[in-house]
């Protein structure tokens, strides 16, 4: 494990450390080396926690979309290849921490570039509060599987109790992200090991028993699946595409732990390349097998039932594992739990690099000098998080989950916009080779412009007082006020901080550059 002989002091108004060749970036003092490529697959999947994710969305999915789930899935697929593309290509030229922030500060100025980190900030912070509730759902239920008492499983019901537990899920994931890189792998090894391995035996098992005539709702597998003009209407398409959107996300952690990666260039655009295509790969099976088992309709067992949307491989589990169902459950609290602690890399290091720049106050800059990691950063990410979900759980549950819907306005926001920073930063280069076509400007520019059209959609339909949970304010969807309240919340505190910390607005902390060969 290799570590700086000392931690690099944060950008100061007096002392500017900018090294022209690097255009501009900077190093922070991160343990360097101490993640390789398998490690950063790992935690790139651990932070999409394909088990949590799934189990939520594909009933959804379905009730949009039907047996096109496949369809939407693979769609879902080629805007986030295209777009990590454009992560990888800026990644080989300005490996920094801070990614969207940093790179959209390169290529369009510090005012895009402070809200592209915003949006990864506001994203990441608030699933964090979700997934710890989640943690805390399937770990009674899990106790109420084991104990044989299904009472146990509404403990979780009670705001007190759930609270408590789930700032004690959160106290433990920051414990561990505040230590070093290689106490994070280790963990994630294991976690994310044992969730895949039980996903792919659910889906084996549930083939099986397809095969086997023994299926609760058999539907012949077939091509049409994957045609996604077979969706019945553009609104359904969106709506699919915004929740495959979702369980997609989380890859670019990969990109974030760039500076502590050995191959800094490389290896980073690497892993987010394999990482999203391990996911489709498994996602597709999942999905193909879950369809083919219980069809999708609205019978007990069917995923178009919406009394089991909201935990499909929980109610899926005991007709097709029998005994071992359990399993399931353990395999979504161990996903939502290795991506609790997982998914802290992201805002940690996107507020160290903020405040290394001088985008956020230096505190934000600190690196643990034991540890050498974003110290201060990763606890002020749980707090906010912590704090957030306490109280949002005794406020209004709606309230919560809405605001975690419009987190899709939220990834599209600033994935598009680091898309469309790839396309500009080289836009001298574009037509130097067909390479530089292909990977800076046609990928993540197709990709950029359907995560903004999807982001607008999203924005225009969740106007609608019965999107997400129903509830409205002034006429308006509480999903759109909710991702209004986000955005504008940050630009006011890009506002107030362009008042206290002027130098970063003005480019001299960090400045504007293109892309040369």
């Amino acid at each position: 494990m290799t570590h700086p002989a000392e931690p690099t002091a944060p950008l100061t108004e007096a002392s500017r450390a900018i090294d022209g060749a690097d255009h501009g970036i900077s190093k922070k003092g991160l343990s360097a080396g101490s993640v390789g490529l398998i490690g950063a697959i790992v935690i790139g999947i651990s932070c999409i926690a394909p088990a949590y994710t799934l189990t939520a969305a594909l009933g959804p999915t379905v009730s949009e979309v039907g047996v096109q789930v496949p369809a939407i899935i693979l769609v879902g697929f080629i805007p986030m290849l295209l777009v990590a593309f454009g992560y990888r290509e800026l990644n080989r030229r300005m490996p920094d921490s801070g990614t969207s922030f940093t790179w959209a500060t390169r290529a369009f100025g510090p005012w895009v570039g402070w809200l592209a980190g915003w949006g990864l900030i506001a994203a990441t912070i608030l699933v964090l509060s979700n997934l710890a509730g989640i943690a805390v759902d399937f770990l009674f239920l899990l106790i109420s599987q084991i104990a044989g008492n299904p009472d146990i499983a509404g403990i979780a019901a009670n705001p007190l109790v759930n609270v408590v537990v789930c700032l004690l899920f959160m106290l433990g994931a920051t414990w561990i992200s505040y230590r070093d890189m290689q106490t994070t792998q280790k963990l994630q090894y294991w976690l994310v090991g044992f969730q895949v391995l039980v996903l792919l035996i659910f889906s084996v098992a549930a083939l099986v028993e397809v095969a086997n005539g023994n299926a609760f709702d058999a539907t012949a597998i077939d091509l049409s699946w994957f045609n996604p003009f077979a969706v019945e209407s553009f609104s359904s398409f969106a709506a699919g595409l915004s929740l495959s959107i979702f369980i997609f996300w989380g890859w670019d952690v990969t990109l974030t732990m760039n500076e502590e990666t050995r191959g800094s260039e490389k290896t980073p655009g690497r892993a987010a390349t394999i990482t999203v295509v391990i996911i489709v790969v498994l996602y597709l099976l999942i999905a193909v097998s879950l369809i083919a088992f219980a069809g999708v309709g609205d019978g007990e067992f069917g995923l178009g039932n919406p009394d089991i949307q909201d935990n499909v491989f929980f109610h899926l589990a005991g007709p097709i594992l029998g005994p071992l169902a359990v399993l399931v459950s353990l395999a979504v609290l161990t996903s939502s739990a290795s991506s609790l602690q997982s998914t802290f890399v992201s805002p940690a290091r996107t507020l160290l690099a903020m405040g290394h720049y001088g985008a956020l106050p230096e505190k934000f800059a600190k690196v643990s000098p034991r540890f050498f990691t974003p110290g201060y950063a990763t606890i002020v990410s749980a707090t906010v998080a912590s704090g957030f979900y306490a109280v949002m759980r005794f406020v209004s549950e709606n309230v919560l989950w809405d605001t975690i819907t419009a987190l899709g306005m939220m990834i599209c926001f600033y994935y598009g916009i680091t898309a469309f920073a790839c396309v500009w930063f080289f836009r001298s280069v574009w037509f130097r080779s067909v390479r530089n076509f292909v990977f800076t400007l046609l990928f993540p520019l197709v990709g950029g412009v359907i995560l903004a059209v999807l982001f607008f959609t999203t924005l225009i339909d969740s106007m609608d007082p019965d999107y997400g949970s129903g509830s409205s304010v002034f006429g308006l969807g509480l999903v759109f006020v909710l991702g209004m309240v986000v955005l504008l919340s940050g630009a006011v505190i890009m506002l107030w901080q362009w008042r206290k910390r002027p130098a970063f607005f003005r480019g001299e902390t960090l400045s504007r550059a293109v892309a040369e060969d």
